[in-house]
């Protein structure tokens, strides 16, 4: 995806000012949960460390708190009319972090150890439900017509995210996934709450259906392409900038889009692939986690020589350029439609 330019600094800029415009909302939100939830929280969002003690920490890229503050400039508003939409779009996908987390088995997130690892599996989940109660709650008590709307659409969003989650989790065991199946699922796991994120300001800024729907169509499918260079990153990203082991979905047996497609590909790369996975499949994921790191780089291969990475790196391009499509029907400022762009971008050209 290194073809695609992007305005590095103008993006940074757009994240910057909807992590600072987001983070007092989610402050004050956490501080509503009663201990030791609230500690375990500021643990997560980096806040503080295992400790408790205050720490700089990786927030992660806060990409949909920048669309949420967009999408409300996208419909005449001020961009601080999509704060709450803001922080309740980042407490919801907060909430599946935590729950994706321990569900995966993954120890590490933002280069430190996950709030499982750290606090125990009880708090992961119970801090993952608190998070998904306070979204709601923050939407709902603005007490408006355009709230309502806003909340139903998160709450459609939220329930897609998690039917894709499960839809994930139940692909790692079946032999055959298909790529229409891979996509649906992560248009649902990802996808839907970008969508949500790109519109949620605009309706709280009093966007008609369609404008707000243009602009989910738009987060939709740039949540495809996200995930596409995610599914890349899960096999061939450097660590150092991830922050996951390597190989790390292939550790995870996910039928992620570069396997998916390697298989449906055919040739005899497809078909060691296929038989190496049947394999797999027979055994437990104590013995799985024995292999050695050059049994994965064997899979990472023949995914490759299949043509599994190519065609994830096309699909990336071509939701990329859906979602710029998406915004044509939309009447919004030049600028506010450069920042769109500019995110889009960045989402397909990232590291990690």
């Amino acid at each position: 995806m290194t073809d695609v330019a992007t305005d590095t600094a103008g993006v940074i800029a757009l994240l910057e000012r909807g992590r600072t415009l987001a983070t007092p909302g989610l402050r004050s939100a956490v501080a509503r949960l009663a201990p030791p939830m609230d500690a375990v929280a500021a643990y997560h969002f980096g806040w503080t460390d295992a400790q408790g003690r205050p720490t700089v920490g990786d927030g992660g890229k806060a990409v949909r708190p920048a669309l949420a503050l967009l999408s409300a400039e996208a419909a005449g508003a001020e961009p601080t009319t999509g704060v709450p939409g803001a922080v309740a779009v980042e407490l919801v996908h907060n909430f599946s972090l935590l729950h994706d987390d321990l569900m995966d088995g993954d120890e590490q997130r933002r280069h430190r150890d996950t709030v499982w690892k750290v606090h125990g599996p009880a708090q992961a989940i119970l801090v993952g439900d608190a998070l998904f109660a306070l979204a709601g709650e923050v939407l709902l008590e603005l007490g408006t017509a355009e709230a309502a709307r806003a909340a139903r659409r998160l709450t459609l969003a939220s329930r897609k995210l998690i039917d894709g989650q499960a839809q994930d989790i139940s692909y790692e065991h079946r032999e055959k996934v298909t790529v229409a199946e891979c996509l649906e699922m992560e248009g649902n796991k990802t996808g839907a709450l970008l969508a949500c994120a790109s519109s949620v300001g605009a309706v709280l800024g009093g966007a008609d259906d369609a404008t707000a729907d243009a602009l989910e169509a738009y987060g939709y499918h740039l949540g495809l392409a996200f995930q596409a260079v995610d599914d890349l990153l899960g096999i061939w990203g450097d660590p150092e900038a991830t922050g996951k082991r390597t190989w790390s979905d292939l550790r995870q047996r996910k039928k992620s889009l570069p396997v998916v497609a390697a298989l449906a590909g055919g040739g005899p790369a497809a078909r060691r692939l296929a038989d190496l996975l049947a394999a797999d499949a027979t055994k437990s994921q104590r013995e799985f986690e024995d292999f050695s790191e050059e049994e994965f780089a064997t899979r990472a291969a023949l995914i490759e020589e299949a043509g599994g990475r190519e065609w994830t790196s096309q699909e990336a391009r071509r939701r990329h350029a859906t979602a710029l499509e998406a915004l044509e029907g939309v009447a919004m400022p030049g600028d506010v439609r450069d920042r769109f762009a500019a995110l889009a971008d960045f989402v397909v050209v990232r590291e990690g």
